[in-house]
């Protein structure tokens, strides 16, 4: 009787195992994702135009995965939005920076779409939509309030405009310029935690979004010591690097001129790909770690540490 008893578990317990393994297959489901990945030289301005798939290195979750596709922002490729975010907080000297911007905004190409907004009391308030009529923003820039605190925090801002980013184009590179100093005023000591900053870092990978930053000190108590001012940098950096972004500041001061960093940041535009990979999913859409290495050439590589992978399309 035990024989049998222990025949009977075994062969259950097989039984088991075998559909627990055809559960767990098929609860795998393709998946897909994609991120803009920036590639630069390490000296110099010229373009890295000789990277194939067979140079790439993909990890999501630190899993090797095979690139689906890599393909230049460029020509008939190049479909950026672009929002520029000014913090309505920032100090009034940003005045000083007004021609730098107007000519950032006339140097965007003529086929991307650009919008201007100014962070309000938590949201993303635009001017106007997504246009490639450039002087629709153009006509609308003007100096910030200058209040302490009016801008409600850059990482709530920036999360509403993830949450209505002004288009529905599923294949735009989506970029995000904010002018701010980053300074979180409901927690504004330095936490890699925190909850806000982390809310907008996810709700930037949701949306596909590469953020990059210009600092500039805000009115207020915050800005008046060096603690928060490299507090505020620090979130920046830590927003813009998760995003596959960058940040721009001259040490702790005000900027001469926010020249240099707009020319920067639109050659970087210039050497940007789409990276597409498929990755199996469990059940539902997930955010996921990414690792991508370039080999050869001496280079830069600036990608999102995260990335949000979706049901695959029916091909």
């Amino acid at each position: 009787m035990v024989k049998v008893r222990l025949t009977m578990m075994v062969a259950a317990a097989i039984l088991l195992g075998g559909s627990l393994a055809s559960w767990s297959e098929a609860a795998n489901t393709p998946g897909q994702g994609e991120a803009i990945v920036t590639v630069i030289p390490k000296k110099g301005h010229e373009r890295v135009t000789d990277i194939t798939l067979q140079d790439l290195q993909l990890k999501i979750n630190g899993k090797e995965t095979k690139v689906a596709s890599w393909v230049p922002m460029r020509g008939a490729n190049d479909d950026m939005e672009m929002v520029l975010l000014i913090d309505t907080s920032a100090r009034n000297s940003l005045g000083q920076q007004l021609n730098d911007i107007e000519h950032f905004i006339k140097s965007v190409p003529a086929n991307a779409k650009f919008a201007l907004g100014y962070m309000d009391n938590g949201q993303a308030m635009l001017t106007g939509p997504l246009s490639t009529d450039h002087t629709l923003a153009l006509n609308k820039l003007h100096l910030p309030g200058g209040l302490p605190g009016s801008s409600g925090g850059p990482y709530f801002a920036l999360s509403d405009l993830a949450h209505r980013w002004p288009s529905n184009d599923p294949r735009a590179r989506r970029i995000v310029v904010m002018i701010t100093d980053g300074v979180d005023i409901y927690n504004p000591r330095f936490d890699p935690e925190d909850p806000y900053i982390q809310a907008a870092i996810q709700d930037s990978i949701r949306a596909r979004l590469v953020v990059y930053s210009i600092y500039w000190h805000d009115m207020g108590r915050f800005d008046n010591t060096q603690y928060f001012q490299d507090s505020g940098q620090s979130l920046l950096a830590e927003l813009t690097q998760a995003t596959g972004g960058d940040s721009f500041w001259m040490g702790t001061g005000e900027p001469v001129s926010f020249q240099p960093f707009f020319e920067d940041l639109s050659w970087r535009l210039e050497n940007q790909y789409r990276l597409n990979f498929y990755s199996e999913l469990k059940e539902k859409p997930e955010i996921r770690t990414m690792n991508v290495k370039v080999g050869g050439a001496a280079i830069k590589v600036y990608a999102p540490q995260q990335v949000f992978v979706t049901p695959a399309l029916a091909q």
